[in-house]
């Protein structure tokens, strides 16, 4: 049983940090989003490709666009680290019996 609970632990963790990154490409979005990238950079188009998907879901179900300003990334964000300590905690209470 310890060394199943120590696997399940060991995957969240990697879940977690790949779910960390994540973030920071969210954040590097946002902070490319605010000044006039050329579309054709290979950075920007990774960035945008790799969180387009969600935003746009975000967007199309939360209109979160106040004065120009958008925030569907901050939603997004919020998203990944609700997410990220649910699964952090109910695998500790599964893992450890807590």
């Amino acid at each position: 049983m310890d060394l199943l609970a120590n696997l399940l632990v060991a995957v969240v963790r990697i879940l977690s940090l790949a779910i960390q990154l994540y973030i920071y490409v969210v954040i590097a979005r946002a902070i490319v989003s605010w000044v006039s990238p050329d579309p054709y950079n290979p950075i920007v188009r990774f960035l945008y490709n790799m969180t387009d998907p969600p935003l746009d879901r975000i967007r199309r179900t939360l209109p979160l666009q106040f004065g120009g300003l958008d925030l569907s990334p901050i939603a997004l964000i919020f998203g990944l680290y609700f997410i990220s300590m649910l699964l952090n905690s109910l695998v500790y209470r599964i893992a450890f019996g807590h």
